[in-house]
């Protein structure tokens, strides 16, 4: 019984300690606020040479090669940066290639001590480089503008006007015999999904032969903490209707390991709490690959099957972008599946409908504090025969510690001996030696699910409860639940039958103290449930340790 306590103790601490680990990769330093809000001006170091998408062998269908990198012309290649706001987001293009270099969530400050600080997703920036590019793939001798050509705009600032919801950027580019091609992006009111069309007219006398492609190209972040199996994923995801979701680790990528020809489907680069996401049309069939590139950055896309535009006609290729955090009802309703970058590991069958039942008590109370406190009632609930059934058993051997420790008084070293009398005792007073230990063993992966959903979950940034706590998804910033925490473990640790072994029990108290530290470092929203969880533990134990003793007092 002994050795289980301990194998149980050292199991749950080191739950904790992965918990911390993944709290400190999700929470690293920040990022300075002036360089959260910084434009990389056009032509700057970090894209001077930006490896091409692999090019079409030949409109008969043959597979992409990978050509060498091609770098531009210094100025003569250098292009203007073009300022898009809506009243979601801050979107910078680049004219060179039409690519998107930064793009600003105005709805998400940084933080709370900065709200005018707005949460950078993406950017040229060489710590967190992270782009999205698109263009036009054509054979050997077609002239194309891919995300290298130079494109020209009728204005280097746009913004969404009151009373319009749809804002429309196009970006031309034309070639020398006849061929124009306006990359249009298409902004819409309270939406973070951008469409994308290349529109290609021919004016030309020759059929154009070409494929459109759209990838995502960025560095691995440099604050990417040690991690071990239980921090947020930062990488590549795709989802199609036969493979469903797959994740790709940088490593991933770098391998190429996606390569597949799908219909119906998307890719996206993925972090804590927000996305990047290419979806295009359902229907249209496309090749989904990934590739590491030279500089160090990795590469995620997809690309059309050829199409030939006959002279004189014209032909659209279509898409849409998202850009901005994990909505998860939103994100369903844009593509099958997309909900899933909502990543919940391996427990997503519990936290799945752990988050639909906080999302739900939350739309009645509307503090996501009292959520957690109701849903932690809910919990203790379903699990309270169980739960009783352990404080039972301990409130029991709780009554036998005088006999215990009169038996290691007798035997002395013998622990064989010793163990052959506690069971003896056990089996006469009934007490299942494993009654106050497997309960615990079987509501922690509950705990772990509730841990991915309160720390993937976009909705509990920045969400305020009551008084000091004005972020749930961040640390306590007076540690005043991790110090209620620590007492609450204390005093169910005094209320708990003592270990006979004089090094276990003082394990067992110093327990307390260690997950105060520990647990000083977690989101508060995650604390408040372990305080929660603690106080009802302890209420429903003392209950029943005071009835266990008024029986044994009264046989």
């Amino acid at each position: 019984m002994d050795n289980i306590r301990l194998f149980l103790i050292m199991a749950l601490a080191y739950t904790g300690y992965l918990l911390w680990q993944a709290w400190q990769d999700d929470y690293g330093p920040a990022t300075p606020a002036q360089d959260a809000q910084q434009v990389t001006q056009a032509g700057g170091a970090a894209d001077q040479s930006v490896p091409q998408v692999p090019e079409v062998a030949g409109i008969d269908g043959a597979a992409p090669g990978t050509p060498d990198m091609k770098t531009a012309d210094g100025a003569a290649a250098a292009g203007k940066i073009v300022t898009v706001t809506t009243d979601t987001l801050k979107v910078s293009i680049d004219t060179r290639g039409g690519s998107i270099v930064e793009v600003l969530l105005l709805k998400y400050p940084v933080s709370i001590q900065q709200p005018d600080v707005k949460y950078r997703l993406m950017s040229r920036s060489p710590d967190d480089f992270f782009i999205a590019q698109n263009g036009l793939l054509g054979g050997k001798d077609v002239e194309v503008p891919n995300h290298e050509a130079l494109f020209t705009a009728a204005q280097t600032e746009y913004s969404m006007v009151e009373g319009k919801d749809e804002l429309l950027v196009d970006l031309v580019w034309t070639s020398g015999n006849g061929v124009k091609v306006t990359k249009r992006y298409r902004f819409q009111r309270a939406s973070h999904k951008v469409e994308l069309e290349h529109i290609v007219e021919n004016g030309s006398s020759d059929p154009y032969q070409v494929r459109e492609y759209r990838q995502m190209q960025r560095g691995e972040p440099k604050n990417k903490g040690n991690g071990m199996m239980m921090r947020a994923f930062v990488g590549g995801v795709s989802w199609d209707p036969e493979d469903k979701y797959q994740k790709y680790d940088f490593d991933d990528l770098k391998a190429g390991k996606l390569n597949k020809e799908v219909t119906g489907g998307w890719i996206a680069m993925i972090q804590h709490y927000f996305l990047a996401a290419e979806i295009p049309p359902k229907t249209e069939p496309r090749h989904f690959y990934s590739k590491g590139l030279a500089n160090g950055h990795y590469v995620i896309g997809e690309y059309t099957p050829a199409v030939s535009v006959a002279p004189g006609s014209r032909h659209m290729f279509k898409g849409s972008i998202y850009m901005g955090p994990k909505d998860q009802d939103t994100l369903a309703s844009i593509a099958e599946g997309l909900e899933l970058v909502v990543d919940y590991g391996w427990l997503t069958l519990l936290a799945k409908p752990m988050y639909q039942i906080l999302s739900w008590i939350n739309s009645v109370v509307g503090n996501w504090g009292w959520t957690i406190i109701i849903f932690t009632i809910l919990i203790k609930a379903v699990f309270f025969k169980l739960s009783e059934a352990s404080y039972r058993s301990m409130a029991k051997m709780r009554n036998l510690t005088p006999r215990i420790q009169a038996l290691k008084d007798r035997y002395g070293d013998d622990k064989q001996r010793m163990q052959q009398a506690m069971m003896e005792i056990y089996k006469k007073e009934k007490i299942n030696p494993l009654g106050g230990c497997l309960p615990m063993l079987i509501q922690m992966p509950f705990f772990i699910a509730l841990y991915w959903v309160l720390m993937e979950s976009v909705e509990l940034r920045q969400a305020p409860w009551i008084l000091w706590i004005k972020d749930l998804s961040v640390m306590d910033p007076y540690y005043v639940l991790p110090v209620i925490m620590g007492a609450s473990m204390f005093i169910q640790q005094k209320l708990n039958p003592a270990p006979p072994d004089p090094m276990q029990a003082k394990l067992m108290m110093a327990l307390p103290f260690v997950f105060t530290v520990m647990f000083a470092f977690f989101p508060s929203g995650l604390v408040l449930y372990w305080v929660m969880n603690n106080i009802l533990s302890i209420a429903q134990q003392w209950v029943i340790t005071k009835r266990i003793e008024q029986q044994a007092s009264a046989a």
